[in-house]
C-alpha cells in the first residue's frame, strides 16, 4: 500500500509541508530550546527508579510461587537500588543547588569521580 502510494503519488512538495503547525498560529522563535543538564539527570534517574517499581509489582504477583528465594532476592535487589541511591545522594547528583555549594559539601564536578 505505501509503494502503491508512492508510485501515484504527487512529486512536488509544497512549502508548508515541512513547517511544524502551532495550531494554526504561525510559529514564533526556534523550537531547539536548551535545557538544564539537572533535568536530563532527573529524567534518567525516574527512569531507572521507575522501573523498579515494575519489578517489584512483577515480584509481588508471584510472591507465593517463588517462595523464600524470591524474597531473599528481592530483597537484594532492594538493596543494590538503595545502594545506587545512597550513593547518587552522597555525589552530590541530586543536588538542586549551586555548583559551589556542592562542591562545599565533598560533591564533585562533571567529569570528575572520587579520589
Amino acid at each position: 500500500m505505501l509503494v502503491l502510494s508512492h508510485l501515484l503519488g504527487q512529486r512536488h512538495r509544497e512549502r508548508a509541508t515541512g513547517e511544524p503547525y502551532e495550531s494554526g498560529i504561525v510559529a514564533t522563535g526556534s523550537a531547539r530550546l536548551r535545557f538544564d543538564i539537572k533535568f536530563y539527570l532527573v529524567a534518567m534517574f525516574f527512569v531507572i527508579f521507575d522501573l523498579e517499581a515494575v519489578f517489584i509489582y512483577a515480584w509481588a504477583v508471584s510472591l507465593r510461587e517463588t517462595g523464600w528465594a524470591g524474597y531473599f532476592e528481592m530483597l537484594f535487589f532492594i538493596g543494590v537500588l538503595l545502594a545506587a541511591l545512597v550513593y547518587l545522594w552522597r555525589l552530590g547528583a541530586l543536588e538542586w543547588g549551586t555548583a559551589r555549594r556542592r562542591l562545599r559539601r565533598g560533591g564533585y564536578r562533571a567529569g570528575q569521580g572520587p579520589g
